[in-house]
């Protein structure tokens, strides 16, 4: 018989290890994942933002850092390798590198079947050799001919890519579509097929379009996620990559707050004004307005008198 490893609780580390960054913010050092989306929301190209930025040890989408560079082994099955040269030269130039200065390794056998055996092992094979900081897929459609809403043929090809990840000690990104009509639904309940892709990835990045404008949201196991941020792909010259949009700082005042709406117009009047004054003025409920007045006349700087509310000078 052979016991499974068992520790009294109250010798359980007490902090979790530190969490290390592939991508800080945006990918996790050894995390499996997802980048996501519906057609035609640039997924390929954060897909190879991603290897630029390894590959590179510069910042991803020009803000987020990468601050352990790495080779980085790339599998792209609908493009042709002129294409992918083509859009990792500009995204390299668009990072102010160069692409021939990048260990970026591309895989260009014409189909890799994660579902056949014999596809597996010259995969790991090539890992082991290679020894990747970073494995890119994509897109996972073209990895199998399994039914993606069987979460019984999922889940060994997801436990596959897992198991190199720990083997190897390396990150692995696949690139996977979005369900049609699933505009309204979450970025992991978006995604098509089983619900085992969601629940796999350890870092996630899902992109959405809306009209022109493109956001992409951030969703980590281990790490709070950052709100939904716009970014757009960019060309200048030779250069073409997705960049994050800054929003434009509003210059409107921030609203003022109700204790400062009633001393203001209570400083704007020439007499005591009515209970009945200060809420049409200040707009809010009886009872809010009641609380507030009360608070500010406890403490000194308002008065009430028989002709209304004043401030206290």
């Amino acid at each position: 018989m052979r016991l499974l490893p068992v520790e009294p609780a109250w010798r359980l580390a007490e902090e979790a290890p530190e969490l290390r960054w592939l991508v800080t913010d945006l990918w996790s050092h050894d995390a499996v994942g997802i980048v996501g989306g519906e057609p035609k929301c640039c997924k390929s190209f954060l897909a190879l933002d991603l290897a630029v930025a390894v590959a590179a040890g510069v910042p991803c989408l020009r803000r987020f850092v990468a601050p352990d560079p790495g080779r980085v082994l790339l599998y792209a099955a609908e493009d042709s390798p002129a294409v992918v040269r083509r859009r990792l030269e500009g995204i390299a130039a668009a990072a102010g590198v160069v692409l021939s200065d990048l260990d970026i390794q591309v895989i260009t056998a014409p189909t890799l079947r994660l579902d056949l055996e014999a596809d597996r092992r010259s995969l790991a094979q090539t890992i082991a050799h290679f020894r990747p900081r970073l494995l890119i897929l994509d897109p996972f459609v073209r990895l199998h001919r399994i039914d993606e809403n069987a979460s019984g043929e999922v889940a060994p090809l997801l436990a596959y890519l897992r198991a190199l990840q720990r083997r190897y000690a390396l990150a692995v990104v696949v690139v996977h579509h979005a369900k049609k009509g699933a505009a309204q639904a979450r970025g992991g309940q978006a995604l098509r097929g089983s619900s085992e892709f969601h629940a796999w990835g350890d870092s996630n990045l899902y992109l959405r379009r809306q009209g022109d404008d493109l956001t992409l949201s951030i969703e980590h196991r281990a790490a709070p996620s950052q709100k939904p941020i716009k970014i757009e792909l960019a060309q200048a010259g030779e250069a073409l990559g997705l960049q994050v949009v800054d929003q434009p700082v509003s210059s409107q005042p921030a609203p003022l707050s109700l204790d400062e709406r009633i001393t203001s117009a209570l400083s704007g009047a020439t007499s005591p004004l009515s209970f009945a004054e200060l809420r049409s003025q200040c707009r809010v409920r009886n009872s809010t307005l009641y609380e507030r007045l009360a608070a500010l006349t406890a403490d000194g700087r308002i008065v009430k008198d028989g002709e209304g509310y004043r401030l206290l000078s």
